[in-house]
Parts: structure tokens; sequence; C-alpha cells
């Protein structure tokens, strides 16, 4: 065997600049679920939330968009996930049965801090499935965090990069 010596060396690396250190960064995707606003009266009573979304990732047809939901349409977002995509997708927030009782001595699922629960665990849960690069595929996900309304109708497919 030939005497090999390692080589130890250090790679050259071009000196990080304050521009490098505190610019935006390469790739970044941030998500925001907040403002819930509770409408309707009785039965037709619901909560929806405002889901923010920026980022520069390229595979986003917008930087950044702005809508609300209601909880179902992100139960339909979930359920469509596990249908069509092969990542495993994490559980949503309960769906308080409970707190749906009559006769209860709050506001049920309309109490405040039941409601910023909630949003707490819709925003982990959201940011979960968008941080996915699989999930970053599905027309699901692009329709549910960037068209005005979801079309339950659609055809599932996979987003290309432009």
């Amino acid at each position: 065997m030939a005497d090999t010596i390692a080589d130890t060396r250090r790679l050259f690396t071009k000196p990080q600049n304050l521009n490098d250190a505190y610019g935006p960064p390469s790739n970044f995707l941030e998500i925001d679920v907040s403002n819930p606003e509770t409408v309707g009266v009785g039965r037709t009573r619901y909560t929806t939330y405002e889901v923010r979304l920026k980022t520069n990732l390229p595979i986003f047809k917008l930087k950044e968009s702005s809508v609300r939901r209601r909880y179902s349409d992100f139960e339909w977002l979930r359920a469509e996930l596990e249908r069509e995509s092969k990542v495993v997708v994490p559980p949503l927030p309960g769906k308080a049965l409970i707190r749906q009782l009559p006769f209860r001595g709050d506001d049920g699922i309309f109490d405040d801090s039941f409601i910023e629960e909630r949003r707490q665990g819709l925003e982990q849960f959201l940011n979960k499935v968008a941080g996915h690069p699989l999930a970053q595929n599905e027309r699901c996900l692009h329709m549910f965090l960037q068209d005005e309304s979801v079309d339950k109708n659609y055809t599932p497919s996979k987003i290309r990069q432009a």
C-alpha cells in the first residue's frame, strides 16, 4: 500500500458578511393562523381563521397570500393529504364534542380560550404539513393556502415546479 496522508485542510469558504448573516434566508415558508372570527347565529354559527402564507419557495405561485378557513376546511385538507399523498399526516386538534353539549356554563366551542387553543393547534398542523417536501407538491395544499375558496370537487394532482 502506498503511503496516503489524509487531507485535513479546511475548505476555503467565503467570509460571511452582514447581509449573509442577517439577510432573508435562502428558502423560507411562514404560515400563520390568526384573527379568529365567529360568524352566524344558533346552529349555523362557526369560527373562521385567517391563514397567511409568506414564502419564496418556487413551487408556490403566490409569494404572499391570505385566506379565511374554517375547521371543516382543515379536516378536508387532512383527508385529501391522507388519501392522495405518501405523507404521514399529523392529527388536527380535537373536535371538542363535550364542549358542544347544551346547558354548559361557558360558550362551549365559541369560548375565547378554546378558540385560541384550537388556533394554535391548526397553525402547528399547517406548518408541519406545508414544511414536508412531498406535501408541497399536492394541489390540495396549494388550493387550501392560496385560493379564495376551496373547490372540494377538484381533480387531485401534483404541482409541477415552474
